[in-house]
C-alpha cells in the first residue's frame, strides 16, 4: 500500500470497443485518480476509434498493438507496467474502486497468488430462453468458484511468475484458474462486477461453442473435463418445476454449443465476442 490507495495495474485488452470503453474506464476514475494504480488500455486490430476515445480518459495509457488479438494485448499490457498486482479486466466489464481495493489487499498475503471480484448477470433486454440458462447457471456452484466467467481476474507478482506468458489460446481465463490450487485462488465477497448477458439464443450459442472450443482444447491437453461434474450440480439445483425448465434449457444450449459444427473449419486465431450485449 502507498499511504491509504493499494498499488497495482489494471490492463484491459480492447478490440473495437469504442461503444463501452469510455463507461469502463469512468468506472475507474476513483482508482485512477490514487494515482497508485497504472491503467492500461492494450487497443490491438482497432478499426472504430478505441484508442482516440480511451486517451481522451487522463491518467490512462493506451497502447497500440497491430495484431487483433487478446493474447498480443494481453502480454503488450503486462510489457507495459511493473506495478503488482494486476488486474486483467475485459474492456465490457466495470469494476469499482471499493471492489479493486479489496482483491489487491488480499493478493497482498502470501497466501493468495490469484483473486477475483464477486459478479453477476445482467439479463435486461435478453429473450426468455436467455433468462433461464442464465438462472439455471446460477445454481450450479462450481461456475461461481473459479477466477473464469466474470470477466475480472487478479494475479499477484508470484502468481503471474508461473504464468509467464499468455499463451495463444481461447480462455485465458479458464487458462489461469487451471494454474492455481483451491487454497491458492480466491472470489472475494466483494461488490459485483456486472456481465451483461447475450440477448438473443443465436449470440448465447456463438458465445457457449468459443467457450467450450476453447476449454475443450485445454481439456484435452491437460486430461481434465468438467462436464460431467456441472450436470450434477445442475441436476442438484432442480427444486420444482421452474427450476426443472430452466435445467433443461440449459442442457439444450449446453448440447447445442459443445457441437461441433456439420462444415467445420479450421478456426483461426481472431477475437471472438457477443455483440447483443454492446
Amino acid at each position: 500500500m502507498t499511504g491509504s490507495h493499494p498499488q497495482g495495474a489494471v490492463i484491459i485488452p480492447a478490440h473495437n470497443e469504442a461503444n463501452v470503453i469510455s463507461r469502463t474506464l469512468e468506472a475507474l476514475r476513483e482508482v485512477i485518480e490514487w494515482g497508485t494504480v497504472d491503467v492500461v488500455v492494450a487497443c490491438n486490430g482497432c478499426m472504430d476509434g478505441t484508442e482516440a476515445v480511451a486517451s481522451r480518459c487522463e491518467g490512462v495509457r493506451v497502447l497500440h498493438v497491430a495484431e487483433a488479438s487478446k493474447t498480443a494485448a494481453l502480454n503488450a499490457g503486462d510489457q507495459a507496467t511493473q506495478r503488482w498486482p494486476r488486474l486483467y479486466l475485459d474492456a465490457d466489464i466495470e469494476v469499482s474502486a471499493p471492489a479493486l481495493r479489496a482483491v489487491f489487499g488480499a493478493l497482498e498475503s502470501n497466501t493468495l497468488l490469484a483473486a477475483r471480484p464477486a459478479f453477476r448477470y445482467d439479463t435486461a433486454g435478453a429473450s426468455w430462453l436467455v433468462r433461464a440458462y442464465y438462472r439455471a447457471r446460477c445454481r450450479i456452484p462450481g461456475n461461481a468458484q473459479g477466477l473464469w466467467g466474470a470477466g475480472a481476474y487478479a494475479l499477484s507478482y508470484s502468481g503471474h511468475e508461473r504464468l509467464g506468458t499468455f499463451p495463444a489460446l481461447t480462455g485465458d481465463d479458464y487458462y489461469v484458474d487451471r494454474l492455481f490450487s483451491d487454497e491458492e485462488k480466491a472470489v472475494l465477497p466483494t461488490e459485483p462486477v456486472v456481465v451483461r448477458t447475450p440477448r438473443t439464443c443465436t449470440a448465447l450459442l456463438s458465445v457457449l461453442r468459443r467457450t467450450y472450443r476453447g476449454n475443450g482444447e485445454q481439456d484435452r491437453v491437460s486430461g481434465g473435463a468438467s462436464a460431467a461434474r456441472t450436470l450434477r450440480e445442475l441436476l442438484a439445483s432442480v427444486r420444482g418445476p421452474l427450476t426443472a425448465f430452466d435445467a433443461a434449457v440449459y442442457v439444450v444450449f449446453a448440447g447445442a454449443g459443445r457441437r461441433r459444427p456439420l462444415f467445420s473449419r479450421k478456426v483461426v486465431p481472431a477475437w471472438e465476442r457477443d455483440e447483443s450485449s454492446r
